[in-house]
Order: C-alpha cells, then structure tokens, then sequence
C-alpha cells in the first residue's frame, strides 16, 4: 500500500499543471515550484529570471501572480480530497521561497468552498473586449467582497466620483507608457505577434488575445500592440463607464502582495462562476506616483494592489502556459 507521500508525489504535477493557468503580470509567468519526492512538502518560489524591472520593478506584482497560483493550487487540492495548508515567506533568508504548502489527507476541513471554484480555474481568462452596460446585481458583488475576505483582503467598489477618479489614473498612465521607451520595450519583449527572434509561444501575451482596438479613451484594457503588427485587428467601442472594483490590503509588505494575489484569484475565479467576463487594470499601480492616488483618501482601504474591471461580455481567449515539466522540480 502507497504511503501518504508516495500519493503527494504522485498527484504534485497535476496540482502545478492547474496553479499554473493563474494570470500574472504580461503573462510571465513568474514561478517556481519544488517537491521533495517522499515528503508531503511543495514549495512555491519566484523566479528571479522572470522579472519585470521596468513595470514591476519592486516585484509586487510577481508575488501577486504568485499568490494567484498558490489559490489556484489550493482549490485543485480541495477537489482532489487534499488540504493544502501554506505557510507564506517561510524562509527569511531566502525571500525569493514565497510559500511552503503541506499537503495533508482531506479530514473534512479543506479550504471553504475552494473545491467549487475548480471548474472556473480553466474557464477564467483575462477579457480585454467590450463588456455591456448592463449593472451587476448588487447581491454578486457582495459575493465577490466575501470571497475575498477569505484571503484576508477587501473588495472595494468604488463609488461615482472615486471610479472617475480611478480611470483618470488609466489614462495618465497611458500617457506615461506612451513617453516610456523602456516600458514599451519590455511590453514587446512579452508580446507575441510573429515577429522574428520573439521569446518561446509558452509564454507572454499573443496577438489571438489582443482583443480589438478601442475607439474613444474610455477603455481601460491595455493595448499590447505597441508595434501596431496586428493590422487585422477589429476595432471596437467600449463601455463608456466600466465597473470597477479594488483589491486593497491594510500593509504593504511581500506577504500581502502574495495575500493579494491569492485574494484576487479566489474573485476571478468566483466572478467566473457567476457568469462575469473579467479583466485586471494594473496601469496606474506601475506608476508610484499614481499608485497612491488609486485609494479614496476619505476611507481606510489601505493600499490598493489591483484594480477589477467586471462585466458582461466575451470571456477572453486563453494565453498559453509553460508545460509542468519547465516549473517543477521533483528531487
């Protein structure tokens, strides 16, 4: 008879091939993880080979696509009958060791309602078309607010002026990538047009997930054909007045960004469930001098680490991922 760690060997790689369709800055993937064969111990790094040093140049984002793998890889071990129990930063020596997760025997006390989420982990994929007009039910959006809670994080949903505020801040930070060589640079080092000497197809955005050029300024979804090698794009109009939400935590620190990214997950992935199209506007976080102005200085919602923009509309086409083989190591 198998032991309990000879099952945890056995099912890691699928576990990893489901963490891994979480969505991270530029699709880059910024991940790592490693099982000690005869353990029940997986650890998830950061892979400082896969950083952005221009857009994300504190990594905050890269712990936050990290967390969003580490959620995805809890939900995959509650409907697989394990618990996945993390332990985020475990290693002050080593801040590039982001969680050790131990994987115990379902006892009747996995993740709440994590096992749910898993038939949207394949179906959520970042919408960067239009989405209707029509309002969300108010009842959905405090269920995303309590998915949330969860993870230890708030969904704020901002009220008229604050969401005017918010896309304010989309456009200003627009206008700083336009006047940004190096940004523009590093966004094509992670698109996928089929331009000659372009990075593997595992990895980065392709032009299939562009979506459609936007008329008018309203549109917060960033436009990835810095090069303009997509000429057959179709253009479209998008929502005048997107409906927005923001992720927040009350610090700052590598721990709540990895909080974040777990909390942002567990949102998208509910938010899949409940039949919205989605979509992240991380524009104006990549800005610190933008960033600050994101949160409503007339409440305490802490320290703003994404910006939601929910709706009805195309579900989005999916980005490829690196195969298990290249994130894992099994020693």
């Amino acid at each position: 008879m198998s032991t309990t760690e000879d099952r945890v060997t056995a099912i890691v790689p699928s576990l990893v091939e489901e963490a891994v369709t979480a969505p991270s800055m530029h699709n880059a993937q910024p991940w790592r993880f490693r099982h000690r064969a005869g353990t029940r111990l997986l650890s998830l790094y950061g892979d400082p080979e896969r950083t952005l040093p221009v857009g994300d140049p504190d990594h905050r984002a890269l712990h936050i696509g990290c967390g969003a793998a580490l959620l995805n890889l809890r939900v995959a071990a509650a409907y697989h009958g394990w618990r996945a129990v993390p332990e985020l930063m475990p290693d002050p020596l080593d801040p590039w060791r982001l969680a050790d997760v131990v994987l115990e025997e379902d006892s009747g006390a996995t993740d709440p309602g994590s096992a749910d989420l898993r038939p949207a982990v394949a179906r959520r994929h970042t919408s960067r078309f239009p989405f209707s007009p029509e309002p969300i039910a108010p009842e959905i959006l405090d269920g995303l607010g309590a998915a949330a809670l969860l993870e230890g994080v708030r969904l704020i949903v901002p009220g008229s002026w604050h969401a005017d505020a918010v896309m304010d801040l989309v456009h200003d930070a627009e206008l700083f990538e336009s006047a940004s060589a190096a940004m523009r640079a590093e966004i094509v080092t992670w698109t996928r047009t089929g331009r000659a000497g372009e990075g593997p197809a595992t990895e980065g955005v392709p032009s299939s997930a562009f979506g459609p050029r936007q008329h008018g300024t309203s549109a917060p979804a960033r436009d990835f054909d810095v090069t303009h090698s997509a000429p057959d794009r179709a253009a479209a109009a998008f929502e005048e007045r997107p409906q927005t939400a923001l992720l927040c935590t009350e610090a700052d620190l590598p721990v709540d960004w990895l909080r974040a990214g777990q909390g942002m997950e567990r949102v998208l992935l509910q938010a899949t469930l409940d039949g919205l199209a989605t979509s992240m506007i991380s524009q104006p976080l990549e800005w610190p001098e933008l960033r600050d102005l994101a949160r409503d200085p007339r409440s305490r919602t802490g320290f703003v680490q994404m910006v939601f923009r929910f709706g009805y509309g195309p579900a989005g086409t999916a980005t490829p991922r690196r195969p298990v083989a290249e994130v894992l190591d099994i020693v």
